[in-house]
């Protein structure tokens, strides 16, 4: 008898977490994946979960069609009003 040892890849992914209504509303923009939370840890556990889900259940053809490889977070300044 033999065992196998099978690792996970490790991938790093962005959360973009937002209040919402009583709630907290959690978003990965490189796979278009959301969740959401009623404290800003739990949104982020929960979609982390949704995102494990979507790993085990997608097939590769799938995942390469909605991974966005480039995605980029900043802050913008703008004149209003």
């Amino acid at each position: 008898m033999f065992s196998v040892n099978f690792m996970k890849q490790v991938r790093k992914f962005t959360a973009i977490i937002e209040r919402e209504a009583d709630g907290y509303v959690s978003m990965c923009p490189e796979l278009d994946i959301a969740s959401q939370g009623n404290t800003i840890e739990e949104a982020r556990n929960n979609l982390a979960e949704a995102l494990e889900l979507f790993f085990e259940a997608a097939d590769s053809s799938e995942i390469s069609s909605r991974l966005h490889s480039e995605v980029f977070v900043t802050s913008l300044e703008i004149a209003v009003g």
